[in-house]
Formats: structure tokens, sequence, C-alpha cells
């Protein structure tokens, strides 16, 4: 992984955690992922007349991308609802890369290095700990909301494979994020109307520049990423990209006052060391 791809998904990884705080810190999450999505919309559309439209080849990746994010979505905001973030966005998060680099031998035939493998591990190893120990004891964790993250996880990992396949069959990857922004706002806002009802669509000019906002960081992080896998290998870049859980970290202790722990210091630096090894991979 080139240095500039380094330093690419590393500020991706920012971004990610800073809408995930601002998700988790809106009193209605299904409203804010909305918002977000259609901010993210409202950026693609800006830059849709300068790509290239997507080929019939394309198309497939991504209308299972916006399944994919659809249940993303979904058990996200259930996982917000039933714990902290600084319990339920690494578990989130961690187990994805793992999920991603094991399915990427088969999707996309790429076997990753020993010292990538390495890496990996010991993101994961450590978003693990600190989701099942940042927080405290292993008998006050909650249930339901590590059933969600458990999902989640499934689901990033799902969206993760059939984006890098798609972006890399793309003219340019610019050109899928951009229609895929598109596709999954629509579906977005009709999954909205179909649980909220037709009534409630009003309710979305509401706090809108928080929406666009989040919106911006969302599209922003998950292009740089879309990009990094064109010019790196999945696993690696869905891996690096984990980094944004030190991001929340340290949003969820400063920001949102949660606790700061021994458990969640002996993690990061498990993450650092995951960092390490993959670039030197």
């Amino acid at each position: 992984m080139s240095p500039a791809v380094f330093l690419a998904v590393l500020s991706a990884a920012a971004m990610h955690a800073s809408w995930n705080a601002l998700v988790k810190a809106h009193p209605d999450r299904f409203l804010s992922v909305t918002q977000l999505t259609l901010g993210m919309a409202a950026m693609a559309l800006v830059a849709a007349p300068f790509v290239a439209f997507p080929g019939a080849e394309v198309w497939p990746w991504i209308l299972a991308s916006v399944f994919f994010h659809a249940g993303y979505k979904l058990c996200l905001i259930g996982a917000y609802k039933a714990g902290d973030l600084a319990q339920t966005y690494p578990l989130a998060r961690g187990t994805a890369p793992l999920l991603a680099a094991i399915g990427g031998i088969f999707v996309v035939s790429e076997v990753p290095t020993p010292s990538a493998v390495f890496g990996i591990l010991l993101l994961s190893a450590g978003t693990l700990v600190m989701s099942l120990r940042g927080g405290g004891h292993l008998k006050k964790l909650n249930r339901h909301a590590v059933g969600f993250a458990l999902a989640t996880s499934l689901f990033i990992a799902s969206y993760t494979l059939s984006d890098g396949s798609g972006a890399r069959l793309a003219a340019t990857a610019s050109s899928y994020a951009v229609w895929l922004f598109i596709s999954d706002a629509v579906a977005s806002l009709a999954l909205y109307a179909v649980l909220r009802g037709p009534s409630a669509l009003p309710v979305l000019g509401q706090g809108w520049k928080g929406g666009l906002v989040a919106g911006l960081l969302s599209g922003g992080a998950y292009w740089i990423v879309m990009w990094a896998m064109t010019k790196a290998p999945i696993a690696a870049v869905a891996s690096l990209r984990e980094t944004s859980i030190l991001f929340a970290m340290m949003i969820s202790v400063f920001a949102l006052g949660e606790k700061m722990t021994g458990w969640r210091g002996a993690a990061a630096l498990s993450i650092i060391a995951g960092v390490v090894a993959l670039r030197m991979g």
C-alpha cells in the first residue's frame, strides 16, 4: 500500500468516526441516517455530470450494495439504540475486516500477505477488546447491542466486497461512488416512507444542515475508501479503515463524556500495532 493510499484511508477513518458520532448523538437516529444519505446524494448529484454513467456490468454490484447498505443502516441504528458508541461501534467495525479478508479470498481471489494477516488480526483483536472490555466488565454486556453490532459487521463486510469489486469494474471509482450514493438515497427515501409513512417525509427537511454535514463526511470518507480499494487489496483497506475506532474512542471520551479505561488504552495500542503491520505489508 503506497503512502498516499495509506494516509488517504486514515483521513477517511477520522471522517467516518465523526459522522457516526453525529448519528449517535441525534435523538432520532433513523431520521439522522436518512438525512445523511440524502446529503451524500446531494454531493453526488453535483458531481454526476462529470463522471461516466456505469455500464450494465456495474449495476448488479451497485444494486447489491444498496441492499447491503440498507441492512447495515437498520442494524447500526438498532445497535446505537441498545448500547454505547464505545461498545457498539468497535464491535460492529472490528469483526468486519476479518469477514472481508475471508470473503476477499473467494470473491476477488486476494490472499493477504503474512504481514497483512498479522495486522488484520491485531486490528480486530484491539477493536474487540475495546468493545467487550472497554466499557466495563463482560457481565455488563448488552446482548441486544452485541447482536445488532455483529449483524452490522456482516453487512459491512458484504458491501465492502461488493463495492470494491464494482469500483474496480467501473470506469472510475468516482463514477461508481456517485451512482451508488444516488441509488442508495432513492432506496433510503423509500424505506423511510414505508417505515414512517409518507406523511413523515416533510420532517426530513428539519435539521437538513446537520444531515448535509454528516453526508459530506460519510460520502467523502467512503469515496476515499472505494478509490483506495482500486489501488490496494480490499482486506487491507477495510482493516486500515477501522482505525476510525481510535477516533471514535476519543470522541466518546471527550465529546460524549464516556469513560476512559485501561482496557481501552491496551486496545488502542493493539490497533496501532495492527496499523504498523499493515503499512509494513
